[in-house]
This record gives C-alpha cells, structure tokens and sequence, in this order.
C-alpha cells in the first residue's frame, strides 16, 4: 500500500511539508508506504476546458499535473496538503487539482484522500472546505481525524510547537492506514468499488 502526500505550497521544506511529514511517519509506523510530492515553483496554468484530455488520455499540458496523474495511477490513498493564501488554498494546488481530477480523476476514483491546510493565522476552515470538493466529486472516501486537518505556524519550527496540530496529523496517518487495511481485506474478500448501474445524468438549471 502507498499513499500520496502533495505539498502545494511554493517553499518545498516549509510548514505544509512538515505537516504532511508527520502524516507519513505515522503512516509509515503502520506499515504504509509513502511518498510526498512537491509541486514545484514553476507557474502551474490553470483547466481551459478545452477537452483535448479526453482524446490523449492527458493533459495537453505537459507539466507537473501529467507527472502527478501517473503517480497517481500507482497510489492507493492520497493527502493533499496546501497553505492557506487569501482564505483559499494556494494557486498551484488549484490549478493542479482542477486539471489532474479532470484530465485523470479515474485513477483517484474509490481511493481515500483527506486535505491539510497551514496557515500562520486563520483561513483553515474555508481552505479545507475548497479542497474537499474534489475529492467528494469523485467518489473518494474522505479520513478525518480527531480535529479538522490543521495546522498553525509561519514555520516548521512553529508547526511542531502546534501540539494539538501535530497530533491531529499523526490521527489522520492512522486513520488513513487503517481505512486502506479495511479496503484490502475487503477486496480479498470479494467486496470490491461499486460498479455505475445508472447513465451518468447532467441537469442543467438554464435549458
């Protein structure tokens, strides 16, 4: 089992990489593979809707999104992490997400994820609230842990003085690594991800 932590913040070793590195501690305690993927500095442009994905089975765009979709296809779980800009996760994560779950959101589909928001002060609750849709979009189990998935400080050194934070990410590895041992012995036992029985339906408001 192997579960794929995304840092998107821009500062590769700063507070969201420390949270997530006490998600995948605890996540390696219980057995579980990680690995924590950064997206990077470079600009990450945003979904045009242009549909192109659908006929290269990628994005036209070839950056970090393609890079992250084929991990993705190897990952049995996944923790987005991102710091807290303006009340909002960060732009790359943004973009990256919009264009991953849509050019590649079957290989998310059926596999747990959970969100980690960091921020020096407030704007948590709204970050994780965005975060959430993609993975309540498509069919993905969400871990919780014993708070919401928070951290606070304006360094690492001030993340691990968040005691609470720190616990609450340790929580959620656990919670996490738990939740994928229940899908695999499920699957061993014949319970597999529910296949569509329905048409897909689109209504729209304005016809």
């Amino acid at each position: 089992m192997k579960v794929l932590l995304v840092n998107g913040s821009p500062n590769k070793n700063g507070s969201t990489h420390r949270a997530l590195q006490e998600v995948a501690a605890a996540l390696e305690q219980e057995g579980v593979e990680t690995e924590i993927f950064w997206v990077g500095r470079d600009p990450i442009a945003g979904c045009m809707g242009c549909g192109a994905c659908r006929k290269l089975k990628r994005c036209v765009h070839e950056d970090v999104v393609n890079q992250l979709v084929e991990k993705a296809k190897e990952a049995d779980g996944f923790i987005f992490g991102s710091p807290v800009h303006y009340a909002a996760a960060s732009g790359s994560i943004t973009s990256l997400l919009d264009r991953a779950f849509y050019s590649g959101g079957k290989f998310f589909r059926y596999k747990p994820g959970a969100n980690v928001a960091c921020a020096r002060r407030a704007g948590t609750s709204a970050t994780l609230d965005q975060l959430n849709k993609y993975l309540t979009i498509n069919h993905m189990p969400v871990v919780s842990s014993q708070y919401w998935n928070e951290v606070h400080g304006n360094s690492p050194a001030d993340v691990e003085q968040d005691l609470e934070g720190m616990q609450i990410m340790r929580t959620l590895g656990r919670n996490m690594a738990w939740l994928l041992k229940c899908i695999e012995a499920g699957a061993k036992a014949g319970i597999l991800p529910p296949e569509p029985k329905e048409k897909h339906q689109t209504t729209n408001f304005i016809r």
